[in-house]
């Protein structure tokens, strides 16, 4: 009986130590030490959450109301902050106009234009964005890869965040 006891305390040091190791290798909790990307609803549900180092970047596209065409909002993330660099607007339609002194405008070679160097930190790093219709098709472009953020939340209120470690 005694052989069985010592047997079994043995068994379970080893499984402490094992599971002790397991916890040093694993680190800290996956996303807790690198700065994310997320999409959250009104109640603060995240829909969405993305990686995003220093330096990366993602676009919010949609589909004008009215035109029917892709518009461009490109942010990325430079030291810890939210920056709106870059739009892209294929046409001069309702709404989409160059502002003089914000930024500097650019042909897309294709009728359409870039507008460069914005260069604006999002205050607090986050933004709430009132999310279309299928029609309107909000979505995100990271890395060539696109979601639809109308397809998860249409008609509701998101808020998109840059959150920093």
């Amino acid at each position: 009986m005694m052989r069985d006891t010592r047997h079994l305390a043995g068994r379970a040091r080893l499984l402490a130590l094992l599971l002790c190791a397991g916890l040093v290798l694993a680190g800290p909790v996956a996303g807790q030490d690198e700065a994310r990307l997320v999409v959250s609803s009104a109640a603060g549900e995240p829909l969405v959450t993305l990686p995003m180092a220093e330096g990366e970047g993602w676009c919010l596209e949609w589909n004008h109301s009215v035109e029917g065409f892709a518009v461009l909002d490109c942010y990325r993330h430079r030291d810890g902050r939210m920056v709106l660099e870059r739009s892209h607007l294929p046409d001069f339609a309702a709404g989409l106009d160059h502002i003089p002194g914000r930024g500097r405008q650019v042909s897309d070679g294709e009728g359409g234009y870039w507008i460069e160097d914005l260069d604006e930190p999002v205050p607090g790093n986050a933004y709430r964005l009132r999310v279309g219709s299928l029609a309107v098709d909000h979505r995100l472009v990271v890395d060539g890869e696109r979601i639809s953020l109308s397809r998860l939340a249409a008609d509701r209120a998101v808020t998109l965040r840059l959150v920093t470690p």
